[in-house]
């Protein structure tokens, strides 16, 4: 038993396996597996071939889908899974909410993959996919924001833009010149004072500096730019994932922070119950917030607005601003965007939607060292009007014939305009709710093409 060749070429026969072997060849070790074989079979647990028939069909496990087990011992092995005991103390924890920040989708249900988007454009027809780029161009012109460059380096960041800082902290430059823009675009925005840590020791003396809750915060490095260059003390990382090389050593080792890691899905995060935060206002930031996760943090942070706004009470925290860039809009869900009725304006429904994402993902898989690979709406129109004049490949029909004839900076611009939709929808959404809000570039494509900056403030 081994994978049939790609390139339909008959490979040649592989040797017999060494005794008490899984019989399963694998041609690019050029190996058999090394694993024993399961009794009354000639293949082990992980290529016998009943193991992939119906009869003995693979479902996520219920306790943590990030693993699969078959469909007949799901019973048993939810009650005995390694995962069982954390999940039962996290959702004992009191800010632990079950599909709080889902925006009123199927909490914890299947996401469409991105083959399913995927699948879903190429059962178009010619026409319905030349009909759904018109609409998207046409939204982009009609309502998507005119992306502003924003690239700040604030003095209060000098020493993190010169390498001055712990050795300890992995320190790449890439990262570290968007963290600074963020940061520096924070500061315009009059989310952080003016001037870095001096100036905000002066906030700290007065019992005013907010607190940070980082969201997708991985290791924690923004926030430990923050604490360095602004004096921010009081920390919160919400993460759903376990990391190493972490920030968390370091961040406490400045004098007076206080630091408490959050290991919880945002969706699930309802901030009212993290007593630490309880008093305080807070900056919500993250970078990058992949797909959905900018949807679910944003209506984490205006739920605990809203509580605090209808219920008056002294004791709640409530919401400064937020800055988060956007990134993985081909992740993004329908079910969990924030803004549907503006894309309902916009005359996109809920397939298109996933198609724009799908779409997204074109911005990111090109060469964006050359602002000419942002492309414009002219070539875009250009390339519409001549995407005939390639020579198609016979073989190659339907949209995917089309998709392969449109070169790959006017795919990258389409790309752009999804990804300019969505944000712009998000944006809007927090207009919506009495905010003052701005979407920005804040760093060069060639530094990163998921290069979105969202930004809000509580009006005073």
């Amino acid at each position: 038993m081994a994978r049939p060749p790609a390139n339909g070429v008959p490979a040649p026969q592989p040797p017999p396996p060494p005794p008490g072997r899984c019989h399963f060849w694998l041609p690019n070790k050029r190996r058999h597996c090394a694993n024993s074989p399961i009794p009354s079979s000639q293949y082990c647990g992980n290529h016998s071939p009943e193991s992939s028939s119906d009869s003995r069909r693979r479902v996520p496990c219920p306790v943590d889908p990030s693993h699969t087990v078959f469909e007949e011992n799901l019973e048993a092995h939810v009650g005995k899974c390694p995962f069982r005991k954390q999940a039962d103390a996290l959702a004992g924890q009191p800010y632990y909410s079950k599909g709080i920040n889902s925006g009123g989708g199927d909490a914890g249900g299947a996401a469409v993959t991105s083959a399913s988007k995927r699948a879903s454009v190429h059962k178009l027809s010619e026409e319905e996919f030349w009909a759904l780029v018109g609409k998207i161009r046409s939204a982009h012109a009609a309502a998507a924001v005119q992306m502003r460059e924003s690239y700040i380096a604030p003095d209060a960041c000098d020493k993190w833009m010169k390498g001055q800082v712990d050795r300890k902290v992995p320190y790449q430059e890439k990262h570290v010149v968007q963290q600074v823009s963020i940061v520096g675009n924070m500061e315009t925005f009059g989310l952080l004072p003016r001037g870095g840590a001096e100036d905000a020791t002066k906030e700290i003396a007065l019992k005013n500096a907010p607190a940070v809750v980082e969201f997708g915060a991985g290791r924690g490095y923004l926030t430990q730019m923050l604490a360095d260059c602004y004096g921010i003390k009081n920390i919160f990382l919400v993460e759903r994932r376990a990391y190493k090389l972490k920030a968390d050593r370091s961040l406490r080792q400045n004098e007076g922070v206080k630091l408490e890691r959050l290991r919880i899905d945002i969706e699930d995060l309802n901030l009212h119950g993290v007593k630490a935060l309880s008093g305080s206002q807070y900056l919500a930031i993250g970078k990058h917030l992949c797909g959905p996760a900018t949807d679910m943090t944003i209506m984490c942070c205006l739920h605990e607005l809203h509580n605090h706004t209808e219920e008056k009470g002294h004791d709640k925290h409530h919401l400064r601003g937020l800055a988060l860039a956007t990134c993985c809009h081909h992740l993004c869900q329908w079910k969990h965007y924030a803004n549907k009725a503006f894309l309902s304006g916009l005359g996109i429904a809920e397939e298109e939607f996933h198609a724009m994402t799908w779409f997204s993902s074109w911005a990111v898989d090109g060469d964006h060292s050359s602002q000419d690979s942002l492309g414009s709406e002219d070539s875009s129109s250009e390339v519409i009007r001549n995407r005939g004049t390639e020579k198609p490949d016979p073989e190659i029909v339907g949209v995917d014939r089309i998709i392969r004839g449109i070169p790959g900076v006017e795919r990258s611009a389409l790309g752009f305009m999804c990804k300019d939709i969505i944000d712009t929808g998000r944006m809007l959404w927090l207009r919506s709710k009495g905010l003052d809000a701005d979407l920005v570039s804040y760093v060069q494509s060639d530094i990163s093409p998921e290069n979105h900056l969202l930004m809000a403030k509580c009006k005073s």
